[in-house]
């Protein structure tokens, strides 16, 4: 993903909280709100330099790389200011666990709610890759290839459309998920990321 800056640092609110603004980081892919910090001049900088999310920590009165002792670092993908220039949306790619706790968030560990959880899932997939075939049907799939992932979204498109007609909608949404599980599989076996799916969408949407 190439980094999105849509700000002029020097135009920001920088006065409102003595050259420091609040800066939500957001998992670019899942969209879950991971971490609450603070930057000041400096720290957006740094970020911007080497795309590593970098704060100012307001305890140790210096500039904090976030993952600087952990390794868990987040990868910048854009950052963008709001109508107030007062506070900043950080979307990122984190490298592990963004809390000191050890939960993927700072707000928990429950994982994005909604459609969001479609990007959760596809780093399941992506991770079952990598496991043994004897233990794991998503690498069992992966490891037959495409055409065999491919069958199976067929497969589960006309379980859809038969439950679409003939089942009560709790019959429709397990038939859903299966297919929608399938269609991140057959994704992944041909290195397509769901992003790059969704972005189709937008776009078409945007011309429309």
């Amino acid at each position: 993903m190439s980094q999105t800056v849509r700000f002029d640092p020097e135009a920001l609110a920088w006065n409102k909280m003595d050259g420091l603004l609040p800066a939500v980081v957001q998992d670019a892919e899942t969209d879950e709100m991971l971490v609450l910090g603070y930057m000041d001049r400096a720290a957006i900088e740094a970020t911007l330099v080497d795309g590593l999310v970098t704060f100012f920590s307001r305890s140790k009165q210096r500039l904090w790389r976030k993952g600087e002792t952990s390794g868990n670092v987040l990868r910048l993908v854009s950052i963008v200011a709001d109508c107030d220039s007062d506070a900043l949306l950080v979307r990122a790619l984190p490298a592990g666990p963004t809390c000191h706790l050890g939960t993927t968030s700072c707000f928990g560990d429950g994982g994005a709610a909604g459609a969001g959880w479609l990007g959760t899932l596809e780093r399941i997939v992506a991770e079952r890759a990598n496991a043994s075939p004897d233990e794991s049907y998503t690498a069992r799939l992966l490891a037959a290839g495409p055409a065999k992932a491919a069958q199976k979204v067929g497969e589960e498109g006309v379980e859809v459309a038969l439950a679409a007609v003939s089942r009560d909608p709790a019959g429709l949404r397990e038939e859903a998920a299966d297919l929608l599980f399938h269609l991140l599989v057959t994704l992944r076996s041909r290195e397509v990321s769901l992003a790059s799916v969704v972005e189709i969408l937008r776009q078409r949407h945007l011309s429309a």
